[in-house]
């Protein structure tokens, strides 16, 4: 990645850059939209390159289940087998540890912190139906589809993904809870730098088996919940992590985590990473954690909430999120937000928008959706501008003092 640090308003560690891939280049920072199934739900790819996105993530596990790896890599990778002109992403099926194999969400609420720290791994994960089960080789899986068993280990993780043919794709690794104990979080901490080791060996070795095909670069995910040292350690020991002359190409910063904290744990990260590589915080899409990330020395994002609450007629706007099935709406003739240059406001009312979702129409959630991520591939593209201006002081006051004191509110 060619990165580049100036003044950042006391913030040393934001910065702009370019990740290059066979693909294209982005240009960082960037909100990279999610395709799980390889595509963005409701929209074409084509509506997905018109909202200005500069590349798509997709999941390995799920595209594991279904097609299949060897249909896409039949089909010539991911770019090719959905008609995506540009870079792509594939994680690695690690987030279903945590997503299928315990049920909490990754980003936590006070519910699952504070007195219940510690308690996923006794009494409440027994509440659970557990659907993941993870030992030091690997994971269990059972498909969500149709309960069939599935084995995946670093090797699995890496062959999936090479087959998938994604051009940055991330290490396999164990996603812990918050409701986990501070002794197991150094047990998975190790697990995961054990598996970083492996999937580092396995894609030099398929790397070169493979040489006809492009080179995908692979990022290894910085875990350690909200402990500093732990999350320190890490960064150290992926950043330096060298296996027959393969490095690490770049970074994900994963794990569960409480909102408040997201800036710190990024900054932890990121003073021990080396400054040549890139930074890719998974999950995350709201206005004022891009803020606190980029700060923080983040580079790239991805998150399923701008299309996934837009099919639910949750509308993003500058002036915060409303829920366009209001009836104050009904006989609105404006567009969602009338400063948006997106295809949707440009061509539709907001009295179209609360008729189609009325009326269960299945283009409300694509006009929706088509607002929800350009809304948010310019919101950073934004902040990119400002940082290179110098005016993002000023871009992070007017943006989060209109979106946080919004005139409809949250939906």
């Amino acid at each position: 990645m060619d990165a580049r640090v100036g003044d950042r308003t006391g913030q040393p560690l934001g910065r702009t850059g370019v990740i290059h891939t066979p693909h294209g280049d982005i240009a960082t920072p960037a909100f990279i939209p999610v395709g799980t199934k390889a595509t963005v739900k409701t929209l074409t790819p084509e509506q997905v390159r018109g909202i200005g996105a500069q590349a798509v993530l997709a999941n390995a596990y799920h595209l594991y289940l279904q097609p299949g790896p060897e249909i896409l890599d039949a089909a010539g990778g991911l770019a090719a087998f959905m008609n995506w002109n540009g870079p792509t992403y594939t994680d690695s099926g690690g987030f279903q540890v945590l997503s299928l194999g315990s049920g909490f969400k990754k980003v936590l609420t006070n519910e699952y912190a504070g007195k219940n720290a510690g308690r996923a791994d006794t009494e409440l994960a027994r509440d659970k139906e557990r659907l993941a089960n993870v030992d030091d080789d690997g994971v269990w899986f059972r498909s969500h589809l149709n309960g069939s068993r599935h084995r995946f280990t670093p090797e699995v993780s890496m062959g999936i993904q090479h087959q998938l043919g994604a051009d940055i794709m991330f290490a396999f690794d164990e996603l812990t809870t918050l409701l986990n104990s501070r002794a197991y979080q150094e047990k998975s901490l190790e697990r995961t730098r054990r598996w970083a080791q492996r999937c580092l060996a396995e894609h030099r070795r398929l790397t070169i088996e493979r040489a006809g095909k492009p080179y995908q670069q692979l990022f290894g995910v910085i875990q350690g919940a909200q402990y500093e040292d732990l999350r320190r350690k890490a960064a150290r020991d992926l950043g330096s992590m060298c296996v027959d002359g393969q490095e690490f190409d770049g970074f994900g910063i994963g794990g569960a985590l409480e909102k408040e904290k997201l800036g710190t744990i990024c900054a932890w990260v990121s003073e021990e990473l080396p400054e040549t590589k890139a930074r890719h915080l998974l999950g995350i899409s709201e206005p004022d954690d891009f803020f606190a990330a980029i700060e923080a020395g983040a580079d790239t994002f991805d998150c399923v909430n701008p299309s996934r609450v837009a099919r639910n007629a949750a509308i993003y706007s500058p002036d915060g999120r409303f829920n366009v099935t209001r009836a104050q709406f009904r006989t609105d003739f404006g567009p969602l937000v009338p400063e948006c240059e997106c295809y949707t406001c440009q061509n539709y009312s907001r009295a179209y928008l609360n008729h189609l979702f009325k009326a269960k129409e299945a283009l409300a959630a694509t006009l929706a959706t088509i607002h929800n991520e350009y809304f948010t591939v310019h919101l950073v593209d934004t902040i990119r501008a400002a940082i290179e201006s110098g005016d993002y002081a000023a871009c992070k006051e007017e943006t989060l003092g209109r979106f946080y004191r919004g005139q409809w509110g949250r939906a």
